[in-house]
């Protein structure tokens, strides 16, 4: 049962990170990104591939974060000057290009074969009885410095920036700023924390291959943001944690519920969170907790 526990609370934190990056790029810069998954690939291949070729882990994981920026801020001066519509196409379609990429070039990433192999950080320093639980320590360090770097920016003359060009991008331009350069930005720290992410996810299984990556982190990461409310980073944690101990923990209904075979309990689960997502679109539309605002002291 520990066991069980500290792989979900693990699952929790990469979700959580990975949603505080869409609700970056999406929530607070208005930026749709389908292709959530893609880029959070590109960082477990990275890193991955990295550490097997005799990387430090944690080194390789400052690489993936950096590549992962890089290719997000490409993708997002190529793209951005689409509409969201068209945005969110080109994002999924970048997202399915490194799928495919992966997927093929076994000469680079070894194909439906995967990567095996992959060191933690400090594997080396604890006993493998505390692999797990060091881990875990580990994985929420990173998603407390991600929160804590996120609420720190927003909280900055860049967040209202960011703000000012989701609200109104040719105010934002008519008074001088530069909208494309401040979107790429954006684009490119969401792309560093999903890095992050995939990160975590090549050292926790150890293994990757193109099979574990597909849009259910997007849904995840989506369902998140909108229980949370689009620009709310405390919003985030409460909502990622809640939506995947729900979807974790909803497995149990099989001990309370005995008659239900796997289908049907599956779809019992789906049900849970789907009306679940419902009951807070109606009774909190804005989210849980409303975005940060900079408040004068004039009433």
């Amino acid at each position: 049962m520990i066991s069980y526990l500290v792989a979900t609370l693990v699952l929790v934190a990469i979700a959580t990170i990975a949603a505080l990056a869409l609700n970056l790029q999406w929530g607070l810069g208005g930026l749709v990104n389908f292709g959530l998954f893609g880029f959070y690939m590109l960082g477990a291949y990275v890193c991955g591939l990295l550490v097997v070729n005799g990387t430090p882990p944690l080194l390789a994981m400052a690489v993936a974060m950096l590549a992962t920026a890089a290719v997000s801020a490409a993708v997002s001066l190529i793209s951005v000057r689409l509409s969201e519509d068209y945005l969110a196409i080109v994002t999924l379609g970048f997202a399915e290009c490194v799928r495919l990429f992966i997927s093929y070039e076994e000469w680079l990433t070894r194909g439906t074969l995967g990567v095996p192999g992959i060191e933690r950080p400090f594997s080396g320093w604890v006993p493998a009885a505390w692999s797990d639980g060091v881990f875990l320590v580990f994985s929420f360090a990173c998603l407390l410095l991600s929160f804590l770097f996120l609420r720190k920016i927003t909280r900055a003359p860049f967040g209202r920036l960011v703000r000012a060009t989701r609200d109104d991008a040719t105010v934002a331009e008519a008074l001088g700023k530069n909208v494309l350069a401040v979107r790429a930005k954006v684009f490119a720290i969401g792309g560093a924390l999903l890095g992050v992410a995939g990160s975590l996810h090549a050292f926790y299984y150890s293994y990757i291959d193109p099979t574990q990556f597909t849009t259910a982190l997007n849904a995840y990461a989506f369902m998140a943001v909108i229980i949370a409310g689009r620009g709310s980073h405390i919003g985030i944690l409460i909502a990622g944690f809640s939506v995947i101990l729900l979807l974790e923990g909803s497995r149990f209904l099989v001990d309370v519920i005995p008659f239900l075979d796997g289908a049907q309990l599956a779809a019992l689960r789906l049900f849970i969170v789907g009306a679940g997502l419902i009951a807070i679109l109606i009774y909190k539309p804005d989210g849980l907790v409303r975005e940060y605002r900079l408040r004068s002291g004039a009433h």
